[in-house]
C-alpha cells in the first residue's frame, strides 16, 4: 500500500526590510517637523535649567545668564531643604492633594454621568446645544472668570448677597471669610472644565456600536441597565487613561483658579486656597527669595508627578494591561 506524502510546506520568506525613502516618508517627516521643533524649544531645551535648583544663583556683573548660571554656587540640596523647610509646606501640601483627589473623582462621574444624559436626548438639535453650551466655559480665560466672581460675591453690591438680603439675611464678606472657598474652588472648577470632559466621553460614546443598544433593547433593558452593562464598560479605557493622567497632576494646580478667583490668594483666605503652584508664583515674585529655591519648588512637583503617574500605570498595567498608557 502505498503512503500518501503530504507536500512539503515552503518555508515562509523573511519580510524585506525597508531600504527606499519614499514620498509618504517626507511627508510624515514634514508634518512632524513642526511638533518636534516645539518639544525642542520649549520642553527640552528648557530643562537645562534644573541646575538652578542645585545653585544660589546670583548675577554675575557685566555677564550673560548662562555665564551667571555656572559661576553660581553649588549648594546641593540645600534649596530642598528650603522648601521643605517653609512653615506653610504641610499646609499647602495638604491643599494641593486634597483638592486634587476631589478634582479627580468629580471629573470622571459628573462628566461621564452628563455624557449618557446627552447622549439618550433625541433631539440632534438640543444635544448641540446642551454640548455647546457646557463647553464654552473652558475657552474663557480664568482672569475673565475671575471678575465675573467678584460681582457675584463682593460684599456690598455682589449678586449673591442682594439674594441673601432679599430673604431677609444679612452680607457676607465672601472674601474675608475663608471657610467658604473650598465650595467655591470646587464649584468653579467643576463648571470650567466639565463640559469639556463631557465633550470627551461623548465623542468615545458615539464609537459604541448601536447593535448592542438594540439587543438589550429587545431583551427589556431599561436605559439605566444600558449604562450600566453597555456604555459604561465600553468607557473604561478612556476613564481609565483620564484618570492616570489626572493622578499624574495631582502635586500641581490650577494657578488661574487658586490665584485669579481668589484675587490674589491673599490672608485670610491663604490657609484654604494656597497649593504648591501658588506658592511657588509667591516665592518668584517676592523679590527676596533666590531663584534657585524657585526651581527647586517646581522641580519637586514634576519629579512627583512623574512617580505617580508611572505608579498609577503600573498598578493599572498589572491588572488591566489593555488599559495602561504604558
Amino acid at each position: 500500500m502505498q503512503e500518501n506524502k503530504a507536500p512539503a510546506t515552503a518555508q515562509a520568506k523573511p519580510l524585506k526590510k525597508k531600504s527606499k525613502w519614499t514620498k509618504d516618508d517626507t511627508e510624515l517627516t514634514i508634518l512632524a517637523l513642526p511638533t518636534t521643533v516645539w518639544y525642542i524649544l520649549f520642553c527640552y531645551l528648557p530643562m537645562f535649567g534644573i541646575i538652578l535648583a542645585f545653585k544660589d544663583y546670583t548675577i554675575t556683573p557685566g555677564a550673560n545668564f548662562l555665564t551667571s548660571l555656572l559661576n553660581s554656587k553649588w549648594v546641593a540640596f540645600d534649596n530642598f531643604k528650603y522648601f521643605f523647610g517653609l512653615r506653610d509646606f504641610p499646609q499647602i501640601l495638604r491643599n494641593t492633594i486634597l483638592y486634587n483627589l476631589v478634582f479627580i473623582v468629580l471629573d470622571i462621574v459628573l462628566p461621564v454621568g452628563l455624557a449618557i444624559i446627552i447622549s439618550n436626548i433625541y433631539s440632534k438639535r438640543k444635544s448641540k446645544t446642551y454640548q455647546t453650551l457646557m463647553f464654552m466655559p473652558h475657552f474663557m480665560s480664568w482672569v475673565v472668570v475671575s471678575y465675573f466672581v467678584y460681582a457675584f460675591l463682593v460684599t456690598d453690591k455682589g449678586l449673591l448677597n442682594a439674594i441673601i438680603r432679599f430673604f431677609g439675611g444679612e452680607n457676607v464678606a465672601w472674601y474675608s471669610t475663608a471657610k467658604y472657598w473650598p465650595v467655591i474652588i470646587v464649584i468653579m472648577h467643576v463648571w470650567k472644565v466639565l463640559g469639556y470632559k463631557m465633550v470627551v466621553y461623548l465623542a468615545s460614546i458615539t464609537g459604541i456600536d448601536n447593535s448592542l443598544y438594540e439587543a438589550a433593547v429587545l431583551d427589556g433593558a431599561t436605559k439605566f441597565q444600558q449604562a450600566k452593562y453597555i456604555t459604561i464598560p465600553a468607557l473604561k479605557p478612556i476613564i481609565i487613561m483620564m484618570f492616570i493622567l489626572a493622578v499624574g497632576g495631582i502635586f500641581s494646580s490650577d494657578f488661574g483658579l487658586f490665584y485669579q478667583v481668589s484675587r490674589g490668594a491673599n490672608q485670610p483666605l491663604t490657609p484654604m486656597v494656597a497649593t504648591l503652584d501658588v506658592k511657588v508664583y509667591q516665592m518668584l515674585t517676592s523679590g527676596t527669595i533666590g531663584l534657585g529655591k524657585t526651581t527647586a519648588a517646581s522641580l519637586f512637583q514634576s519629579v512627583v508627578g512623574c512617580i505617580t503617574i508611572l505608579t498609577a500605570n503600573a498598578i493599572v498595567r498589572r491588572y488591566d494591561r489593555a488599559s495602561a498608557l504604558i
